[in-house]
């Protein structure tokens, strides 16, 4: 069964629920919290207060929490796989490496709240910074999650079954 699947849902479906929890649902609920509140923020260009908090502490927080779980699978899955050649086609590699660039976004969220980056841009500015590496994550993860959900054969049966 595991050949019929990417080594992402692989990754997800093995030791549940604990897998499920730590690499998908920590991170998505603090990201879904990010991008609700950045909606409220964004329409009522809210620089502070309950909202604006909730918004930073979980950008912070995802930034850092998803920083680790990167290395960590950069460490354990994907060197390994490559060095041993284990990725099962196109399909694989596409659902590993966007879920893995969500490091991207999110560790550019936390530096913006942590005052890393973009320290001399104004409020607005940061407010669209903030909202686009909100937007970028979210189309790297949809991407992720997509490709995850395929079989990793799909593309190679489509390939072999066209004429020549």
């Amino acid at each position: 069964m595991e050949a019929n699947m990417t080594h992402y849902m692989q990754l997800l479906a093995t030791n549940q629920p604990w897998n499920l929890l730590m690499f998908m649902a920590i991170p998505v609920i603090l990201a879904e919290t990010v991008a609700v509140t950045e909606l409220f923020i964004l329409f009522g260009r809210q620089f502070s207060g309950g909202l604006r908090q909730v918004n930073k502490i979980a950008g912070i927080l995802v930034g850092i929490y998803f920083t680790f779980i990167f290395f960590y699978l950069l460490f354990t899955a994907v060197i390994p796989i490559t060095q041993a050649g284990q990725w099962r086609g196109f399909v694989d590699v596409v659902a590993v490496s966007f879920y893995l660039l969500g490091v991207i976004p999110l560790l550019g969220i936390a530096l913006l709240e942590l005052g890393g980056v973009a320290r001399s841009r104004s409020q607005v500015e940061k407010l669209w910074l903030h909202a686009t590496l909100v937007a970028v994550f979210l189309v790297v993860a949809h991407v992720a999650m997509i490709f995850g959900m395929l079989n990793p054969t799909v593309f190679q049966a489509a390939r072999m079954a066209m004429p020549r």
